[in-house]
């Protein structure tokens, strides 16, 4: 059973080791988890998942192979929750929704209709105006047209009048695309970490303290070495204002997490392209202003340069002297743009608008062209992929 459980969560994308496999048998050995299906999902859980964007993956994999272990009681699937659907209710239905239901026979009415209908229905049902199914005139079901009827099993409303919204919940992995936070960047962040000893020897190496006090034939000899720091230096060049309004979020959540993993990083803003002039502080940006030379000045080549930003703005912003919207730039963004990548040769550009939307936007097109095609998606999934590229 286990090694079957071992082979459908691998089989589901979920990188279970023998080693962690081995760690799950310890456990149950030791009796973590003697009796209880709820201590095996919590043990197995905490031994077999290393990445919290497989947790919801290992939910499905475990409730299909240990399905039936401690069945429900009861069908849930045709109960309803009578009092929850009454306290929902009365914080989500207006006035005159409720008034509706009234004529109807009132919300007890149709709940009761509703639970009679399930009961009796049998199959899947298309069409008609009793049975719950699609495309038709019952009071329940999707696609249809009632007044006042209850939704169930459509991901949106598409007349508004519902009384009731009724779905099934949908659990879907926390894959690279979807909901991102500043605790998931860390995490993806963390693959451009590179550790390495420097400063006074701090910490105790205790391999060398067990070898070196072995060959002084018992004599405690300590040894010591300098504690390990992430020796990556980070550039990060943000673009602010306008079009990236619709991403201040997620970038600020970028911002935070590189912040808290790398020790050596220094950030600059720029609008739409970068020009011969950036800025540290955007409440004061005419007194924090710098010269783009003094950065390339500045900062050596082994820093990694990385730029957020939409990239939507005109083209005549990077392809022509003038082009700028704030002022009158001496020289076409281009030239910028090929300046800095050709002096921070470890740079790519972080992209938090849709991957699927970027051929729509020819300024887009012309960005990548400039980063050599290393223009990546502000997804989990698109840091991890610009953390490979940059760590070559």
């Amino acid at each position: 059973m286990l090694a079957h459980f071992i082979v459908a969560l691998r089989g589901a994308g979920i990188p279970a080791s023998i080693t962690e496999y081995l760690t799950l048998l310890r456990g149950m050995k030791e009796g973590v988890a003697d009796y209880s299906v709820d201590d095996f999902y919590h043990l197995s859980r905490a031994t077999l998942v290393k990445d919290e964007r497989h947790l919801d993956r290992f939910d499905r994999v475990f409730g299909e192979v240990f399905k039936g272990l401690e069945p429900p009681e009861g069908d849930l699937a045709r109960t309803l929750p009578d009092e929850w659907l009454r306290k929902m209710a009365e914080k989500l239905l207006t006035e005159e929704e409720r008034a509706a239901i009234e004529a109807a026979g009132g919300f007890d009415k149709l709940m009761e209709m509703l639970k009679q209908r399930l009961a009796e229905q049998k199959g899947r049902h298309q069409g008609g105006s009793k049975w719950i199914g699609t495309a038709g005139t019952s009071p329940f079901g999707a696609h249809g047209y009632n007044p006042e009827g209850v939704r169930i099993g459509q991901e949106e409303s598409r007349h508004r009048r519902a009384v009731k919204v009724w779905d099934r919940r949908e659990f879907r992995d926390l894959d690279d695309s979807v909901e991102i936070g500043t605790r998931n960047i860390k995490l993806a962040l963390r693959r451009l970490r590179r550790f390495a000893r420097q400063g006074a020897a701090t910490e105790l190496d205790l391999p060398d303290t067990i070898r070196s006090t072995a060959n002084n034939a018992g004599s405690l000899d300590l040894k010591m070495v300098p504690e390990r720091h992430n020796t990556v230096k980070v550039l990060l060049f943000l673009d602010i204002g306008g079009s990236m309004d619709d991403w201040v979020k997620i970038s600020a959540e970028l911002f935070s997490a590189a912040r808290a993993e790398f020790k050596h990083l220094e950030h600059f803003y720029f609008h739409n392209c970068p020009y011969e002039r950036l800025w540290t502080n955007n409440r004061r940006r005419r007194e924090s202003e710098v010269s783009t030379f003094e950065v390339l000045r500045k900062y050596g080549p082994d820093y990694k340069a990385v730029f957020v930003g939409d990239a939507s703005m005109s083209p005549y912003e990077i392809i022509q002297p003038g082009g700028s919207v704030e002022h009158w730039n001496e020289e076409a963004g281009s030239a910028w743009m090929g300046r800095l990548t050709g002096h921070f040769r470890r740079s790519a550009w972080l992209n938090p608008m849709p991957e699927a939307a970027w051929g729509r936007t020819h300024s887009i097109g012309l960005v990548r062209q400039l980063m050599e095609n290393r223009m990546f998606p502000l997804t989990l999934g698109g840091i991890e992929a610009m953390t490979r590229e940059l760590s070559r």
